[in-house]
């Protein structure tokens, strides 16, 4: 009996979610449960055109909903969850108890964690640390921005591995390491310190791409990677790390298999935000949260990504 758990790819929430509903799994409902991991990631088109919902049981966690059939088990927190008003009416239908939904949790991690103890009784604390962690990196609660980009945690280095690896083995790696493992155990592996060690240096050099790149007005940093295939993961935090001053954030970037237009906000600025960044992404085909989104475009529509970041970024400006 396979259970297949579709997650978040390159995020330590989407990773840390799989975990958490695993261990759930294995220990509540099916003792003898075999499992199955793939990464699942925005990109322009239908998000679920290739995914094959291959499991015996398919669960889908911190990503947006699908009414496929086959899909037994659903866990999100984001605002933007559903990819039409007829998959949210799926959703409002469902009567399983086991398809859940609230766009108020700081991190899907956390949850997951809580509706499975309200409905079937399970407690996760086993997981405490990873829990604690994938709350903090989710929601950015950091004491500042050098905490967020310096890296000194085990967390925090392992996100860095996790949002730069792309090679699904070491990402359920890592889904099982988080089930039997506390952090700084698994980042002392010696594949983790062979994966972290030249993103390290990536992540290092990244600062400075940004900062030559990047500029500061109004408020808000804008920023152009694009000419950098490799730099989709970097921190999202480094334009806070050089420019403190700033509320907001609009960065363009690009991979094999998108264009990409991040859009966040500071949570250490002392300007309150006022925007509600997952809807100005909704506008135009994206999504997220409140206080962070992202619209993902075909990796040749990068002229367009570029002129609605900018677009984007004229009206986060105009409240200044």
């Amino acid at each position: 009996m396979t259970t297949k758990v579709y997650f978040h790819d390159s995020c330590f929430d989407g990773l840390a979610s799989a975990a958490v509903f695993s261990d759930f799994y294995r220990k509540k409902i099916r003792g003898d449960a075999e499992f199955a991991y793939e990464g699942l990631a925005h990109r322009a088109g239908q998000l679920f055109l290739d995914v094959q919902f291959d499991g015996d049981v398919n669960a889908i966690v911190d990503f947006k909903y699908s009414s496929d059939p086959r899909l037994t088990w659903w866990f999100d927190h984001h605002q933007s969850a559903f990819l039409n008003a007829q998959d949210e009416r799926h959703f409002r239908a469902d009567r399983s108890g086991r398809k859940f939904h609230d766009p108020t949790y700081s991190s899907c991690t956390k949850f997951i964690t809580e509706m499975v103890r309200e409905h079937f009784g399970f407690d996760s604390s086993s997981l405490s640390e990873l829990i604690h962690w994938a709350d903090v990196i989710d929601s950015a609660q950091f004491a500042d921005a050098r905490a967020a980009v310096e890296l000194r945690e085990p967390a925090m280095k392992l996100m860095m591995v996790i949002e730069g690896l792309r090679d699904p083995a070491c990402s359920r790696r890592l889904i099982e390491d988080f089930q039997s493992k506390k952090l700084a155990g698994i980042m002392g592996l010696d594949w983790v310190q062979a994966a972290f060690r030249p993103l390290y240096e990536r992540h290092i050099k990244s600062i400075e791409i940004i900062r030559q790149s990047a500029t500061c007005t109004h408020g808000t940093v804008s920023f152009d990677i694009s000419d950098h295939s490799d730099m989709e993961g970097y921190n999202k935090f480094i334009p806070y790390y050089l420019f403190p001053e700033a509320t907001y954030c609009v960065g363009v970037s690009r991979s094999n298999f998108r264009s990409k237009v991040s859009v966040g906000s500071n949570p250490w600025s002392l300007r309150p935000r006022t925007h509600n960044l997952a809807a100005l992404c909704e506008r135009h085909g994206g999504g997220g949260h409140p206080v962070v989104g992202a619209i993902s475009f075909a990796p040749e529509d990068l002229p367009m990504a570029r002129r609605i970041a900018e677009e984007i970024a004229r009206e986060l400006r105009a409240e200044s």
